[in-house]
């Protein structure tokens, strides 16, 4: 989302280098041309492709399963077609040995034939009639034997060749079961590959078109508890308040919490000597917050808040100096639409060093302060600059306290508030561009 990456850009950037205090404009335009918005509407939201990609990934997954099972299966089956116990195998093994027994039969029956070729062939020329009948009937008996056995050798060959194929038939279907398990895998991951590429495109376009994401007076973010002086080697307890003021459901919520200091020459980022922890009612465990985003806000209903304890441990080496705080808020929902605190508001402190006595202290109040906003929820759009613009490096027209001032005569204000300025123009301008 443009909104959250405007943030961490304006932070470093301010914190790294020179920065000018900008004027800004408050105004917000809302162009988008109605085709525009029609195209838009009829495309998948990303929960329709996270859907799609959860359900893409389930069916990969159940068929990397079946593929699993199919391979068993297989491998049992071969093995089982590989042992003359498998029926299959044993009707096989039967119809060969039969086929071979039939076809020494008939060699037998055709030997026969010959042998009784071979007494009529070798019959004197005055051989008793009755011996030469009894030659010639012993040779046709022996030719129809021989008949039969070749019918019966052909039928017996014909049934082992049928049994053999049989039992490759059997081998080939289970390979083939595991070839269409391979498929099933195959087309299930490309199926996959499709849904999450078209989710990570959707998210990336969500990502770059960060117009659509527009700035929401009704999404507050307030602190309270942070004192306006820290002691290093000392942890301060305060906390975060996020609360949907607006009439609709904001689906995921992002706090923005980044604290950013100097020593007193304005010039020396001491950012460095500070820890910065949360935890909320339903993530108690304490946890450092990663590049000043706090991505456990979850859900906020119409009118519905939640709290953010938060914890800022200062190093006893911490330089003296002086502090700010940023606090903004961020949405997005599922169904694409997206937008934040049109700023963040700024929170200033000073920095005492090691052992010191911090003396009468109060709370930071943010700055600019906030003020009633007709129609509104009581505020005006957190983190807006001033009417006036910041020129010359003046920080009066920004309601600057003193403690700031006395940053800006070391010739550090820049620094310091300057992130507060990119912040506004950056987050506006995402919303100028919509």
């Amino acid at each position: 989302m443009k909104i959250r990456r405007a943030l961490a850009t304006a932070v470093a950037a301010a914190v790294t280098a020179p920065a000018v205090l900008l004027s800004v404009t408050p105004a917000f335009a809302d162009t988008k041309p109605a085709a525009q918005t029609q195209e838009k509407q009829s495309k998948p939201t990303i929960k329709d492709l996270e859907k799609a990609a959860a359900e893409a990934q389930k069916a990969y997954e159940e068929a990397v399963k079946a593929r699993d099972e199919a391979q068993v299966t297989v491998r049992k089956a071969l093995k089982e077609l590989s042992e003359d116990s498998h029926p299959l195998v044993a009707a096989a093994n039967a119809a060969k040995q039969a086929a071979k027994d039939a076809g020494a039969a008939k060699d037998a029956a055709d030997q026969a034939v010959t042998d009784a070729k071979t007494v009529i062939a070798n019959l004197p020329a005055d051989a008793p009639e009755e011996q030469k009948t009894d030659a010639a009937t012993a040779l046709s008996e022996a030719e129809a034997t021989a008949a039969t056995a070749a019918t019966a050798k052909t039928a017996a060959d014909t049934k082992a060749a049928e049994a053999g194929e049989a039992v490759d038939d059997a081998r080939v279907a289970a390979a083939r079961a595991a070839s269409v398990a391979d498929k099933a895998q195959d087309d299930a991951l490309a199926a996959k590959i499709a849904a999450d590429a078209a989710l990570a495109q959707a998210k990336k376009e969500a990502e770059e078109e960060g117009e659509d994401c527009e700035p929401e007076n009704d999404l507050t973010a307030e602190v309270t508890g942070l004192p306006t002086k820290l002691v290093a080697g000392t942890t301060t307890a305060f906390s975060v308040r996020v609360t949907n003021g607006s009439d609709r459901r904001m689906d995921e919520v992002i706090a923005y919490v980044g604290v950013h200091a100097t020593d007193k020459s304005g010039l020396k980022d001491t950012g460095k000597f500070f820890r910065l922890q949360w935890s909320s009612e339903s993530s108690p465990k304490w946890k450092n917050v990663k590049n000043d985003y706090i991505d456990a806000v979850g859900a906020l209903k119409p009118g519905a808040r939640t709290d953010l304890k938060m914890r800022l441990t200062l190093d006893k080496a911490t330089p003296a100096g002086n502090g700010v705080a940023f606090i903004a808020a961020d949405f997005y929902n599922e169904d694409g639409s997206c937008g934040g605190t049109p700023g963040a508001d700024m929170y200033e402190f000073d920095v005492k060093a090691a052992g010191s006595k911090p003396g009468k202290t109060e709370d930071a109040k943010p700055k600019p302060s906030k003020t009633t906003k007709p129609g509104g929820n009581g505020h005006t759009p957190q983190g807006s600059a001033s009417a006036t613009p910041a020129t010359n490096g003046s920080l009066a027209a920004t309601g600057s306290s003193s403690a700031t001032t006395s940053i800006a005569l070391a010739g550090g204000a820049a620094v310091v508030l300057g992130a507060a300025a990119v912040f506004v123009v950056r987050r506006r301008k995402a919303g100028s561009d919509a």
